[in-house]
């Protein structure tokens, strides 16, 4: 049910049959049309067999893993995690407060939370590695950079995801905290923070978990970590490395994934027990 419509007491009405007709054949044409253009831009290099075949011998050259090099990895690794640790922080940081601007139940003026929406497009619009580029030009090589260009991009997706968790909560708590005397900032921090707090946090370490691999896609461009590793590697032709540096990131990721699967559980259960 939208905001509007949960204050109002009306229920949602789904989309009209001919416009959702309309939506599913624009994406059956734009599905369509993109599979032929690439058809014809590369449909050589999916019929020569020539693509499979360079690529088999660069699998073949990264066989078997050289695992000598992992022991050299421990400061890359370490790197790479606090890149992520610390994009991460200093995103969610930024993005709480301009989450707020950005929600239209919580905003001051309906101008400036369209300001800060365009804000946080704007910092999407970027891929990561062309901002890494532009902080490493300008901070020159290291684990700044990395930081400073995970931070920008991940700002601008939490703060879309918790200025909708912003909207979606409940009114009616704001409204009894308002009913008790609370002020904007009583409503805020008693009315609405509790009921998207689990639902943040839970965005944010999805977040992170991408910025541990973003970091890793950075740091190919002189951001630091294990990117700048693999990167070295590759230039040097030294693919039995490479495939070994994977693996160990494979295997780090995989951690990420199940400490941030182990929070997301516990954040549930406390969501249940409430």
């Amino acid at each position: 049910m939208s905001l509007v419509a949960a204050r109002e007491g009306v229920p949602d009405r789904p989309a009209p049959a001919p416009a959702r007709s309309l939506l599913v054949a624009a994406a059956v044409a734009m599905v369509v049309a993109s599979a032929a253009y690439t058809w014809c831009v590369s449909g050589d290099a999916l019929t020569s067999g020539k693509s499979l075949r360079n690529l088999a011998e660069i699998v073949a050259e990264m066989l078997p893993p050289d695992f000598r090099v992992v022991p050299r990895l421990g400061r890359p690794l370490v790197e790479t995690a606090v890149m992520s640790v610390m994009a991460t922080t200093l995103s969610a940081l930024l993005a709480v407060p301009l989450a707020f601007l950005a929600a239209r139940t919580t905003t001051p003026h309906p101008a400036l939370a369209a300001a800060v929406r365009g804000l946080f497009n704007a910092s999407r619009t970027i891929p990561e590695l062309i901002v890494a580029i532009l902080f490493v030009a300008s901070v020159g090589f290291g684990l700044l950079p990395g930081i400073l260009a995970l931070s920008v991009c991940s700002a601008g997706m939490l703060g879309k995801f918790y200025a909708e968790a912003i909207e979606k909560a409940d009114p009616g708590m704001s409204e009894a905290v308002a009913a008790c005397g609370g002020s904007r900032l009583h409503v805020i921090l008693f009315g609405v923070v509790p009921q998207v707090f689990a639902h943040a946090v839970d965005y944010t370490l999805y977040r992170w978990e991408h910025n541990f691999r973003a970091s890793t896609v950075v740091g190919m461009v002189g951001a630091g970590g294990i990117g700048f590793e693999i990167v070295a590697a590759l230039r040097l032709m030294q693919y039995r490395e490479v495939s070994a540096m994977l693996l160990v990131v494979f295997a780090v990721v995989q951690l990420v994934d199940v400490f941030g699967g182990l929070v997301r559980t516990r954040l549930l259960d406390l969501e249940a027990s409430r």
